[in-house]
């Protein structure tokens, strides 16, 4: 069954989807449509509770209960649904080779490459919050998600 984010426990797993880009404003509710109506689809072939969440208007976040055990065909209809959604919003959503992470109110998307060279600017420092888009539960999300550079996986880059 679909609910609330919040009602999920905190050792729901996680699937974290960082966009490249902000979904503007007139395309969130559809968005949120889309998913809910994904999920409601999905559901059907395992007995569980799942939600999502849309936050930063950036990043997809789905989560299961994890005693729910799934499938690869469950994962795989996951990704094709998120591939849609590429295509679709014409967003990039599966690219594991960028750093999400925060310059004043503002998050920022760049690939691996030029986050480097924004570290060795100084344009961003050990103090700069990152998002961890590799947490697996709900509770590591609300934790270690946004943090330091100094605190995540980024920081062999320092």
């Amino acid at each position: 069954m679909v609910v609330e984010f919040e009602k999920l426990s905190e050792e729901a797993k996680l699937w974290i989807y960082p966009c490249n880009r902000k979904f503007y404003p007139q395309e969130i509710e559809p968005l949120k449509e889309k998913l809910t109506s994904f999920l409601n689809t999905w559901n059907k072939s395992f007995d569980g509770d799942v939600g999502y969440q849309v936050l930063y208007d950036r990043f997809i976040i789905f989560a299961i209960e994890d005693e729910i055990k799934l499938t690869n065909q469950n994962l795989d209809e996951q990704v094709a649904f998120i591939l849609k959604l590429q295509i679709e919003y014409e967003v990039e959503l599966l690219d594991k080779m960028n750093v999400c992470f925060k310059q004043g109110e503002f998050v920022q998307y760049k690939d691996l490459k030029e986050f480097k060279k924004l570290l060795k600017n100084k344009s961003v420092n050990a103090k700069t919050i990152v998002f961890d888009n590799l947490v697996q539960t709900k509770y590591d999300l609300e934790h270690f998600w946004e943090v330091p550079i100094t605190d995540s996986w980024y920081n062999r880059f320092l």
